[in-house]
């Protein structure tokens, strides 16, 4: 796997993605294929425990090039990913019009969304254009934030917003993109609004 970086968070789960380091390359392949048929069916958050522990050995898979390998078969419906050839297991996040839906082994944009399905197009792209306003209150400059009057007040208020519309994207949008994957990966979180997955409603 690659190197951490210095911080506490990543270095942490390098340690948590040793234990695939230590599988041989057919284990791994197997490991890789059951657990994409336990997932399969539906939308999932980004801070899953089953979804973390698939990404770590994901990410060991393809340095390893293990889907390449065909040493094991990924269940029915599972595409491959024009990125890196790995099952399509596509993560959806708040950068969408820019990334597309994102693969999971690789982190290249898997599905650009030019290429998402027509009727899915226009929610996707109405539902993150409101949200990049929501999230730019965290990077407004010293200007923005005067003319705000209280900035501490208009950050908070813009968390609960953040709150209210990733549950959106959760709960509306990502099962509407099950019609066209069989699994998707929603993100429940934003570190620049201090929104943590606890804050969006299950």
């Amino acid at each position: 796997m690659s190197e951490p970086s210095d911080a506490p968070l990543d270095r942490l789960w390098h340690e948590y993605g040793r234990v695939f380091e230590g599988f041989d390359d057919l284990t791994l392949a197997r490991w890789l294929a059951q657990t994409l048929g336990q997932i399969e069916g539906r939308a999932w958050r980004f801070s899953h425990p089953l979804l973390g522990a698939y990404r770590l050995a994901a990410q060991a898979g393809h340095e390893r090039q293990i889907w390449l390998k065909r040493l094991a078969t990924p269940p029915h419906g599972y595409t491959a990913a024009p990125c890196c050839r790995a099952p399509l297991l596509p993560l959806f996040t708040r950068d969408v019009l820019d990334t597309g839906l994102v693969c999971q082994h690789c982190n290249g944009t898997a599905v650009p969304f030019e290429e998402i399905s027509g009727e899915l197009q226009q929610p996707l792209r109405a539902w993150a254009e409101e949200y990049a306003a929501i999230h730019a209150v965290a990077h407004w400059d010293d200007r923005q934030r005067k003319r705000a009057g209280n900035y501490d007040r208009a950050f908070e208020d813009a968390a609960v917003k953040a709150e209210k519309s990733l549950f959106i994207a959760g709960h509306t949008l990502a099962p509407r993109l099950l019609e066209h994957f069989p699994a998707v990966v929603w993100e429940d979180q934003d570190e620049c609004l201090e929104v943590r997955p606890e804050d969006v409603d299950g």
